[in-house]
């Protein structure tokens, strides 16, 4: 008989681990008041799978991260995974960013064994809720052995997505997580089925490593909208080391906010365009002479995720080609 792996359940808070007043309460609930061990213990099921171990390490809804938050759970998980004694991670967080910490440590891990970042869209005490058949579909992604070396994953409503591609895209639907180019593959009755890979750079292929990094240069984003005045852009552009510009369409600028953009690109702001569509390639020299402006594109990344992107980038090179080369290969 084959020994079961044993996994770590890293708890963070998040809506896994709310309560609300009645079981109607679906979305007004108290956030991240529930410890890890009260709900795993409401799932006996898990131990099918798995031998669990678990621990605390934030409580919180991941609408509170910042940089530092980040680099705690890196810090942590890279710690665990080079236990010999540890199989593979599943970390409860939050919905509201899980994609970025998700793509942040899909960027940055040095293992090939399974990352798991799960979360629900209705707390445990709700009908319905998704919380507890999430959790053991993670579970029993991150303990299955085809789950090995394809990254960081996020699991959700039956459904297993590379970090790098799934974004929430609903404020309260069960059905809230998606990937452009589609799940990598279905959890059923706790065995997952794979079809497809992630084709980008990941973990053991990125030269970023969260136990090496001490802090995150200052990258921000600006969303384009019709009204949108060039002091507001000034005003982000001073203190930043980067800027993803979140423009309309294929990463569209206004052209009354072509100079503040230009003028921060000179004084050494790396200047990158994005969508605010969500979906697509943002072509280089494209909407805007890139090339001549020196500014930066997105390739296909969304904005959220190309400021991890280029937070990290920027911890090791600030040229522009390299910095451009970082967002066609990851």
């Amino acid at each position: 008989m084959t020994a079961k792996p044993n996994i770590l359940v890293i708890g963070t808070g998040g809506t896994i681990a709310g309560q609300g007043k009645a079981a109607v309460n679906t979305s007004a609930y108290l956030c991240s008041v529930l410890g890890i061990d009260e709900i795993l213990d409401t799932l006996p099921q898990a131990s099918a799978l798995a031998n669990l171990r678990s621990e605390q390490l934030l409580q919180t809804g991941s609408e509170n991260f910042n940089n530092e938050h980040l680099l705690a759970i890196g810090k942590r998980v890279a710690e665990v995974l080079a236990q010999q004694d540890v199989d593979g991670v599943v970390i409860t967080h939050g919905t509201d960013t899980i994609e970025e910490t998700a793509y942040f440590l899909h960027l940055t891990l040095k293992s090939a064994k399974p990352v798991v970042v799960v979360g629900s869209m209705r707390p445990p005490s709700a009908m319905s809720s998704d919380a507890s058949l999430n959790l053991y579909d993670a579970i029993a992604v991150a303990a299955h052995p085809s789950s090995h070396g394809i990254g960081t994953l996020v699991v959700a409503n039956s459904e297993i997505h590379t970090a790098r591609d799934v974004v929430k895209s609903n404020s309260f639907k069960l059905d809230a997580f998606r990937s452009p180019y589609g799940a990598l593959g279905w959890v059923i009755e706790g065995v997952p089925h794979y079809y497809r890979r992630p084709a980008r750079a990941h973990t053991l292929d990125t030269p970023w490593f969260p136990e090496r990094l001490s802090r995150l240069p200052k990258v921000e984003i600006v969303y384009g909208y019709g009204s949108l005045e060039t002091v507001a852009v000034e005003a982000i552009a001073a203190n930043a080391h980067g800027l993803i510009f979140a423009g309309t369409g294929n990463g569209n600028i206004a052209s009354h906010l072509l100079k503040p953009l230009r003028d921060a690109a000179r004084h050494g702001v790396n200047v990158v365009r994005a969508s605010r569509t969500g979906n697509g390639i943002v072509l280089r020299n494209g909407a805007q002479p890139d090339d001549e402006y020196g500014w930066l594109t997105v390739d296909d990344q969304i904005p959220q995720k190309a400021r991890l992107l280029l937070m990290l980038a920027l911890t090791q090179d600030a040229d522009t080609n390299a910095l451009q080369a970082v967002f066609t290969r990851y």
